[in-house]
């Protein structure tokens, strides 16, 4: 049961789930947009406000170049941003009080937060993302942005090679930093950031432009990071990447293998082997 919750689908089959569920109907959410130039600016202070947030809002940073889609200003067509996606899980005066210091900080060129139900927020990307497209991933923890890690950054920002290729920074401390890493298979408990770069195309002749642009950028940011990844941002990058992303509890969780799954059945994963 330890080894299941966190195990990457190497244990097992889950045939069903009990959840306890929280009331939530409307929240607060949506995206603010800034230009490429102010990356330090607006990632140094993403980093001071997100890691002493009050629990009930959250946001991602986000590298992205903005559609041509009706519900976004004709000027910002097709132009490589920076933004963050929040959600809060309260009133509109609530949400406008927790975000007053980031607007104040500096006034966005986009600001699309608004209230919402909570699963207008889920699909809001649906259609930008539909099954079939080219995907190729990279992705580390990340423990803090220095300023070397975003000029890498920014650097990488300004080459997206394609409109839907972009990069993810999704804050992971709060309630995450509450549990001991040895409690659960998941071991990444002290980071602050789950990272991740990824190219995505729907025309298969792109795929060198955004493999080798995600790996590029992965390759010069990844000195900088905890070392390890979200295993659903992973791909085929090898038996030493899953070791270092269950860190400390890889040993048991091999023994727990060994033992329940000897023959290595459960292998179409981030495998953790029997031996």
């Amino acid at each position: 049961f330890w080894a299941i919750r966190g195990g990457g689908g190497n244990f097992g089959v889950v045939t069903s789930f009990k959840f306890r569920l929280h009331p939530l109907d409307m929240i607060v959410a949506g995206p603010m947009l800034w230009e490429l130039e102010d990356t330090q600016a607006v990632m140094k202070f993403f980093e001071k406000f997100i890691t002493k947030a009050r629990e009930e809002l959250n946001g991602f940073f986000a590298f992205l170049t903005v559609p041509p889609a009706p519900i976004f200003p004709e000027n910002l067509h097709m132009k490589k941003m920076c933004g963050v996606v929040w959600a809060f899980t309260g009133s509109q005066e609530e949400a406008d009080k927790a975000l007053e210091p980031f607007r104040k900080f500096k006034a966005p060129a986009l600001d699309m937060v608004g209230s919402m139900p909570h699963p207008a927020l889920q699909s809001m990307f649906d259609a930008l993302y539909p099954p079939g497209l080219q995907w190729y991933w990279r992705a580390d923890f990340v423990n803090h942005l220095s300023d070397a890690a975003i000029a890498i950054h920014k650097k990488y920002a300004e080459q997206m090679p394609t409109m839907l290729s972009g990069m993810h920074l999704y804050p992971i401390s709060g309630a995450v930093h509450q549990i001991y890493k040895n409690s659960t298979a998941f071991n990444f408990r002290t980071a602050n950031y789950a990272q991740v770069m990824v190219g995505v195309d729907p025309d298969p002749a792109n795929n060198n432009a955004i493999t080798n642009w995600t790996k590029n950028y992965w390759n010069a940011l990844h000195p900088f990071s905890a070392g390890g990844a979200y295993v659903n941002f992973m791909m085929d990058e090898g038996q030493e990447r899953v070791q270092a992303t269950y860190g400390d509890n890889y040993d048991r969780l091999m023994q727990i293998k060994k033992k329940y799954d000897p023959h290595n059945l459960f292998r179409v994963n981030q495998n953790i082997k029997p031996d």
